[in-house]
């Protein structure tokens, strides 16, 4: 009986073995197979996290462009004379206002002429009686000669005439002077255009008394104009005469104008280290006028081949800049050289080639490798 018990015994216990041994291997499969599916979990999401990143983009092109160099600059007239008055008296007519157009040689204004004019009467009467006494002077000379040769005068009397003959022709001389002056300055009573071009202002009225040096009027030159600006102290280097300039201006939207640089000023300002420069534009129609504000574009070079990307494109970290472009699917990083800017676009020297897909818009939330979506 205790044998046959103490046998169950035994076997009861093998059987607990064994179910706590399966237990434990449930376990483990169990614990294996929820850590597999919280691997595939994780994977799951991070696969789900990698979202792509929107963006715009560009073809980088290469294009034939001049170098050139921006400014702010002035129209002036080209030639600016101030008339004035070379005479004393009173203005009898003045035949021009402000704007008028006036040729080479135009009357412009005129001086009451009756004293100049009397003047002229005076200077001929004194050259007519200095005349008369050189003749008297002459004829006596030669009286005073015949009978010196002949000794019938003593020396000194005949040195009188000849000195009485030289004062005469002295006068006479005087006379002609007097008479000449007198008949220019009757012409000064007539004041004409000195060059053709427009009245930009007029200070006097017919009936004002005007003096020597009096203001009358000012003519500008406006067939031609000066395109007054100024080029930076790094840009100086590249300046020639002759030099195409294109600019535009408030008064005429979306026209370009033409001219070529004539002026180099020989000194810097020092104040601005900038050098003036002037170049002269054809206004043969005188549409533009002078005191217009231009935006200029100096034009220093031949047109060479250039890649150009968008302003927009480029990232600036301290000294480096850098762009993005998209391969595949994918942003990559470039470091780039840049040049000069052609207004929306800017001149790639060094990092990027023609054809390449730059990104525009978009740039800033991307990094070296990232998932993007092109925006079409």
């Amino acid at each position: 009986m205790f044998g046959r018990t103490s046998s169950l015994t035994g076997e009861s216990r093998l059987g607990q073995r064994k179910v706590r041994l399966g237990s434990a291997v449930m376990a483990i499969l169990l614990g294996v197979a929820v850590t597999a599916n919280l691997g595939c979990n994780k994977q799951e999401q991070k696969e789900v996290k990698e979202r792509a990143v929107n963006v715009q983009v560009w073809t980088a092109e290469n294009r034939s462009l001049r170098p050139f160099v921006e400014s702010i600059g002035t129209l002036n007239p080209y030639d600016m004379v101030t008339i004035s008055s070379e005479l004393d008296g009173i203005l009898k007519s003045i035949h021009v206002n402000e704007g008028s157009s006036i040729t080479r040689g135009q009357l412009i204004a005129e001086i009451k002429e009756t004293d100049y004019q009397l003047a002229v009467e005076q200077a001929a009467a004194v050259l007519k009686q200095a005349e008369a006494a050189l003749a008297n002077a002459n004829l006596e000379h030669q009286r005073k000669e015949s009978l010196y040769k002949e000794e019938l005068v003593t020396k000194q009397q005949f040195d009188d005439i000849v000195a009485r003959l030289a004062l005469a022709q002295g006068d006479v001389e005087r006379a002609k002077a007097g008479l000449d002056l007198a008949k220019e300055k009757l012409t000064k009573t007539k004041i004409f255009a000195p060059m053709a071009g427009s009245v930009k202002e007029k200070k006097v009225t017919a009936g004002d008394y005007i003096r020597n040096g009096t203001f009358l009027a000012s003519v500008i030159r406006t067939d031609l104009l000066k395109l007054s600006f100024s080029v930076s102290e790094k840009d100086v280097g590249r300046l020639r005469m002759g030099q195409d300039v294109a600019f535009e201006v408030d008064a005429f939207p979306g026209r370009e104008f033409r001219g070529q640089v004539k002026t180099i000023h020989p000194s810097l300002e020092e104040k601005t280290r900038s050098l003036q420069v002037e170049a002269v534009v054809a206004n043969t129609d005188r549409s533009l006028k002078p005191g217009l504000f231009a935006r200029v574009t100096l034009y220093t070079g031949p047109a060479r081949g250039t890649i150009v990307a968008p302003v927009t494109a480029l990232l600036y970290d301290n000294s480096a800049t850098k762009l993005f472009v998209v391969e595949g699917d994918r942003a990559k990083e470039r470091q780039v050289k840049i040049g000069r800017k052609y207004g929306e676009f800017m001149e790639i020297t060094e990092g990027l080639k023609e054809k390449e897909i730059v990104v525009t818009v978009g740039q800033n939330n991307l990094m070296e490798g990232v998932l993007v979506n092109v925006a079409r």
